[in-house]
């Protein structure tokens, strides 16, 4: 006998999904990589992770055209390093890099702003004693003296004669002095920041303050900054001078304090950089490569400044302050040496090859997990989802008899389909599944669960109006989904909230909330309703030892004899 028009309807709705579970496996084994692996996240398999915030020299927010330039250069120094698995988001105003393996330095070695300048040295010194102590070296990123480019140097305290104030030959006018005039004295401490300024204000202030300082053009200014210079101190001013004026700075190490001149050489003019190791002196270098205008400008420069030091600045920081011994130097070629060690080496030609970030960062979180935490904590979230789904199953069955069977199946249909678009995810827009994940999709089993619970309790409630089986479920699927579209509809609203105000790893959870959600939702048309529609007319399941509706049944019939009763008093 040919199915009815009523039944024929629940079987379309199952092929929609049938066909939607097709066409998904079917992206994920004949698109892309062709692997069903989804990606994970660091704390699942293992690696550093370190978020950077942007720093402007007005305290304002960055352009995501200059955050997309920056997630390029970094990009480009991931790859001229051969890292494998890595990856830079862009997450807000933040930078999100992710390098796998435990070595969170390199991590941070990406984030280098790199704005090289190449600066004549006007005077060099030693910090005051009680000003500053020399700093710990980074390993693999700061030199431990300047080192020169070729042998007689002179000694770190010796300054040139020359008149700070001067400009060399060549240089480009130097702006007006700043607007504030900073008094020729000690600077009196930083004040705290007043209630209710931003973080953003207070970072402006601090720069503007040190570029008055350390930036004036006025020789007694410049003995103050030179006499207060703290190198043990984070710089306010890192990647943030201006190379038009002159600069008070620490070499990398922090055991010299110098007065540079305005820069000669950008370090755009960089035409190609590479490391490695002179024979000779047996140290590792930098060799640079200048593009043909810095090629003019170094002749230039070395050749005004024999037997005087010229200093490489990056990122306000004197790398390498070597003695011109000979000039001018004509090929466009040079080399900075230091105490690098052949992966400092290789890291900073990587990154001055690849050129300077529009923006200064500083790191906001730094994440780093073992490969070995990892995978138990992958272990772990499967375990824990296990569990869950297992919990459910049990109280379905427990509760609702051979209906719990029917919630299963919804279940598992949910989850094969949440699978694959996790999948799909990470292939078309690097969506990494992390343990905040996980605890999204277990809470979106529960949520799945609960539509489930909604709609079996709406079914009682009409059998316990007196209703079959077979007519308590349509009229229980009607007054249901509206509840359940209610309650999903707040979940969804409440996940888009927490994606858009909440950053890194919230983010993931309040992403695989709202995809759990919103397929929770298809499954309950696709699925949940058109399964529950084919029981209602099988006379196998309107059992009540089946269904486990048997009580709700026996509520009925006693309503229904308490209800006759009156009337047949009444006759």
């Amino acid at each position: 006998m040919p199915p009815s028009q009523g039944s024929a309807h629940p079987f379309r709705l199952l092929g929609v999904y049938a066909a939607l579970l097709a066409v998904i496996y079917a992206l994920v084994f004949f698109t892309g990589d062709h692997s069903p692996t989804p990606k994970l996240g660091i704390d699942l398999q293992g690696g550093t992770r370190v978020t950077l915030t942007a720093r402007t020299p007005d305290g304002s927010k960055p352009s995501q055209d200059s955050l997309k330039k920056a997630q390029e250069i970094i990009e480009n120094r991931v790859n001229g390093l051969g890292v494998s698995g890595s990856e830079v988001v862009i997450d807000g105003d933040n930078l999100v890099i992710t390098v796998p393996g435990e070595d969170s330095q390199q991590a941070r070695a990406l984030a280098t702003t790199a704005k090289l300048y190449i600066r004549p040295v006007l005077a060099a010194t030693q910090p005051q004693a009680g000003g500053a102590a020399p700093q710990t070296p980074v390993p693999g990123d700061t030199p431990q003296t300047p080192a020169t480019e070729t042998p007689g140097q002179t000694p770190a305290e010796t300054t040139a004669p020359a008149d700070p104030n001067a400009p060399a030959a060549g240089e480009p006018t130097t702006p007006a002095p700043q607007s504030r005039v900073f008094p020729a004295q000690a600077p009196t401490p930083t004040p705290a920041p007043a209630p209710g300024s931003s973080a953003a204000q207070q970072q402006a202030k601090e720069i503007a303050d040190a570029k008055a300082l350390r930036q004036s053009t006025d020789q007694a200014v410049q003995q103050v900054a030179v006499a207060s210079m703290d190198c043990t101190k984070p710089d306010p001013l890192a990647g943030n001078d201006d190379p038009a004026l002159p600069l008070v700075t620490c070499s990398q190490d922090g055991t010299e304090v110098f007065l540079l001149g305005p820069s000669r050489i950008d370090g755009q003019e960089i035409a190609d950089a590479t490391s490695g190791l002179n024979s000779q002196q047996a140290r590792h270098e930098v060799n640079l490569e200048f593009k043909s205008a810095g090629s003019d400008a170094w002749a230039d420069l070395t050749g005004e400044y024999v037997y005087k030091r010229v200093a490489f600045v990056l990122d306000s920081k004197v790398v390498s302050a070597p003695q011109v011994q000979q000039g001018p130097q004509l090929g466009g070629r040079t080399s900075i040496s230091g105490s690098f060690t052949a992966d400092s080496a290789a890291e900073l030609a990587n990154t001055l090859k690849y050129g300077s970030l529009p923006l200064s960062f500083q790191t906001s979180e730094a994440e780093t997990v073992s490969a070995t935490l990892g995978l138990s904590s992958l272990k772990a979230g499967l375990l824990a989802g296990a569990v869950g789904l297992i919990a459910v199953l049990l109280y379905c069955l427990l509760v609702y008899r051979m209906l719990g069977l029917l919630a299963g199946f919804s279940l598992i249909a949910a989850g094969v389909a949440v699978y694959g678009i996790i999948v799909l995810l990470g292939r078309w827009i690097g969506f990494t599944l992390d343990l905040a994940g996980i605890a999204g999709l277990i809470i979106g089993i529960g949520l799945t669960a609960d539509s489930f619970v909604v709609f079996f309790e709406r079914i009682k409630d009409e059998m316990r109006e007196g209703r079959s089986f077979r007519s308590a479920v349509p009229r229980g699927w009607a007054r249901a989904q509206r509840t359940n579209l209610s309650g999903k509809t707040v979940s969804l609203i409440a996940s888009v909230v927490l994606y858009l105000l909440a950053a890194g790893q919230v983010k993931g959870f309040a992403f695989t909330l709202g995809v759990t959600t919103v397929l929770d939702v298809i499954v309950l048309y696709l699925v949940t309703a058109p399964l529950m529609m084919l029981a209602a007319r099988s006379p196998f399941w309107a059992k009540p030892s089946v269904n486990g509706l048997g009580s709700v049944q026996q509520i009925a019939r006693e309503r229904g004899a308490g209800q006759s009763r009156p009337k047949e008093m009444s006759r």
